[in-house]
């Protein structure tokens, strides 16, 4: 198991960018974390998810 954003989800080992299609999450706008380490959008494609890894993604927000 993952934990993404707090809630269990099934561990496939899958990309972070193949994580998020799964999960149907616009890639836009957001930030991930892996651990609670900020992850560089140009590595989403080539970091793959390990087991028990705890995943937060944000989304940013406009406002004031």
């Amino acid at each position: 198991m993952i934990h993404v954003n707090g809630n269990e989800e099934e561990f496939l080992p899958e990309t972070i960018e193949a994580l998020l299609q799964r999960l149907d999450i616009d890639s836009r706008g957001i930030a991930v974390a892996i651990n609670g380490e900020i992850l560089r959008r140009a590595e989403w494609p080539s970091t793959v998810v390990q087991d028990r890894c705890s995943i937060e993604i944000v989304t940013a927000a406009a406002g004031g």
